[in-house]
């Protein structure tokens, strides 16, 4: 465990790389950190949301973690705080994330790219969200990451602790009119998953929007040790790891994981289905609607479903019955039946819900349904898939996605045969 950890609040200057970094030399010469302290610093600490520049601010990036662990030798610190990090798509342009870097002495020990974009402030509009990733390995202990709007989703922090970080770090530009939830949630965040948390908010304006800071660590019981006021702020505690011990002896809720859902609830019929996304949508979520026969399941469907459910925050999968199999593919098909087929499918994480339908398209489904996003395979141009034009009529859109593997269940099965007529 770090010694002890803190922060470095201060009113973020947009687009102002240089400036910022000033602040942050100032801050640490007022403060004069003891060594092996961790140090959180706001969300975008350099630019700000300067979503106009953002591409170009991002190739700053580089120098400017250089200039971190120049300041983390000088200290004996390590840094946390999220940059805006520009990544080349190999000649198809650059996607830029909010990406929560930590650095210290040795250079960057590892990143976090903000998995959640608050679209009220239209950041999923310039930013690309991050995938799942493993907390930081650090001499100390292992720190996980959550980047502002993320401290809302319960299950990243679960999974960080889980993954063995005792330090969450929580880069921020909180606004003050929610400033009651964003104490609530750390304490909650430190509490459930029995780890300090070490949060940093900006504070005075960004845009039109007035930040709250009050940033603060907190222990693993739930109690702040330090908090900040609502200007600039340098301050660091002292971390007790016998506090955690002691706490994780007695119960540990983030190391409890059984496992008691049943995931042939998720093979509904229509009507039940219907009745489920209407409760789903009432939350504001988007649902993608993909279909196919998933006849011996193989790692090219895996990877085209979990592409599917990237594109919303439901996926529905239709899945032909044995009829409709039979008359796509032939006699001798489908191999599994199309219940055995459903259950395969309703153990995907990726899979929401999977119905069956009889016809010879899904049309019938898609427009019973009329999903947010319609996926089918890259292979499939617009005009020819079926439904497009009733989903887009409707305000939806329709998405095709590449396949990453060059496989499909007929030729796997044309694989297995080949097998046994050789034996």
């Amino acid at each position: 465990m770090f010694t002890r950890a803190g922060f470095l609040q201060f009113e973020v200057q947009y687009g102002n790389p240089l400036e910022n970094l000033e602040k942050i030399r100032k801050l640490l010469g007022r403060m004069q950190p003891e060594a092996d302290t961790l140090l959180v610093l706001p969300e975008l600490w350099a630019t700000g949301f300067d979503y106009d520049y953002a591409e170009d601010l991002a190739s700053e990036t580089p120098g400017l973690l250089v200039e971190l662990t120049d300041l983390s030798r000088q200290y004996s610190v390590y840094f946390a705080g999220s940059l805006m990090e520009g990544i080349d798509q190999d000649g198809n342009g650059t996607r830029v994330f909010n990406t929560l870097f930590i650095s210290g002495p040795e250079g960057v020990a590892g990143k976090y790219q903000k998995r959640h974009l608050f679209s009220y402030w239209h950041e999923d509009s310039f930013f690309w969200p991050g995938d799942v990733s493993l907390p930081v390995k650090t001499p100390w202990c292992l720190v996980g990451g959550l980047v502002c709007y993320d401290l809302r989703f319960p299950e990243i922090a679960r999974q960080h602790a889980f993954e063995g970080a005792t330090l969450l770090v929580v880069p921020a530009q909180w606004p003050t009119v929610r400033l009651d939830h964003w104490k609530a949630l750390l304490q909650a965040r430190a509490i459930e998953n029995q780890v300090f948390v070490a949060a940093c908010n900006g504070c005075g304006r960004t845009g039109s929007n007035d930040l709250g800071g009050n940033s603060m660590v907190v222990a693993p019981d739930g109690t702040v040790l330090v908090e900040g006021g609502r200007g600039e702020e340098a301050l660091a505690v002292a971390l007790s790891e016998l506090d955690l011990d002691q706490l994780r002896k007695r119960f540990c809720p983030a190391g409890e994981r059984p496992r008691r859902v049943q995931d042939r609830e998720k093979h509904v019929d229509l009507g039940i289905l219907l009745e489920r996304l209407t409760a789903v949508r009432n939350q504001g979520s988007r649902v993608a609607f993909t279909n196919g026969c998933f006849d011996i399941l193989h790692s090219g469907h895996v990877a085209y479903l979990e592409k599917a459910r990237e594109t919303a925050d439901c996926l529905v999968v239709g899945l032909n019955s044995d009829a409709s199999v039979k008359a796509i593919k032939g006699d001798g098909r489908p191999i599994n039946n199309e219940n055995e087929r459903a259950r395969v499918l309703a153990a995907l994480g990726c899979v929401d819900f999977v119905v069956i339908f009889s016809e010879e398209t899904p049309l019938r489904l898609i427009t019973s349904i009329l999903p947010d996003v319609l996926v089918k395979g890259a292979d499939w141009p617009e005009e020819k898939i079926v439904g497009a034009q009733e989903v887009k009529a409707n305000g939806g859109e329709v998405v095709r996605v590449e396949f990453e593997h060059d496989l499909s269940s007929s030729t796997v099965i044309s694989r297995i045969q080949n097998k046994i007529g050789k034996e």
